[in-house]
């Protein structure tokens, strides 16, 4: 799979709580195409952030791809709640659900996109069940819970490995990454598979937002 323009989507876990109408519409000014909403309940992560409510009200204002990200305990309790409120894609973590396949068919059920999350100790290798159900892997580089952290390095390897699961599959999912994404390592995603990136802490402290989503898509493409 060519990977002809990386999908860039920031997320609102860095930006102003008490403005995140404003911090939506930054977003969509600088051209990035998703809004990433990383939904956290103090069990599954140590931080505990937003629920579905914050995700319908931001959705009146802007059409971009709302990218939710389920880091919470049993979230198949909760996927109505989440497509009702606007999520274009849901994507819940493999830890944190025992019956996977079935959680993710129910996203599919609700008319939304259905992705699958891992933490950097799970291996990639036991999404091989789930392949045929998913639009989306997302890759954690990070531990979970908190913005501003620096890659694992052996998280480069999973890309690896999964973008050559993905084209011996004959499967179709995007490959986003979260964690530690700037115009530093971004090249280094890039090469290793990704369609997607995430960024947080980056996105909001530039000066030139529209600059740094530009700077982020230039760079090596992979074939």
């Amino acid at each position: 799979m060519k990977n002809e323009k990386i999908r860039i989507a920031p997320s609102i876990l860095s930006a102003d709580f008490s403005n995140m109408a404003s911090a939506v519409k930054s977003i969509e000014a600088s051209g990035a195409e998703w809004v990433h909403l990383d939904v956290m309940d103090g069990s599954f992560v140590p931080n505990i952030t937003f629920g579905p409510k914050l995700i319908a009200d931001l959705r009146s204002h802007t059409d971009l791809f709302f990218d939710t990200h389920l880091m919470i305990d049993a979230p198949e309790r909760y996927i109505d709640e989440f497509a009702e409120a606007g999520s274009d894609a849901i994507t819940i973590h493999y830890e944190a659900s025992v019956h996977v396949h079935r959680t993710l068919q129910r996203i599919h059920d609700c008319g939304v996109k259905a992705g699958i999350s891992i933490v950097p100790s799970t291996p990639v290798e036991l999404l091989s069940e789930l392949l045929d159900e998913l639009d989306l892997v997302l890759i954690m580089s990070v531990n979970p819970g908190f913005g501003g952290q620096k890659i694992i390095p052996s998280c480069i390897e999973k890309i690896r490995r999964l973008h050559a699961m993905r084209a011996a599959a004959g499967s179709t999912f995007l490959i986003s990454v979260d964690g530690g994404v700037n115009t530093e390592t971004i090249g280094t995603l890039k090469a290793a598979g990704i369609d997607t990136a995430v960024t947080g802490s980056a996105f909001f402290a530039s000066d030139d937002p529209a600059g740094y989503i530009t700077e982020l898509r230039s760079g090596p493409q992979i074939s």
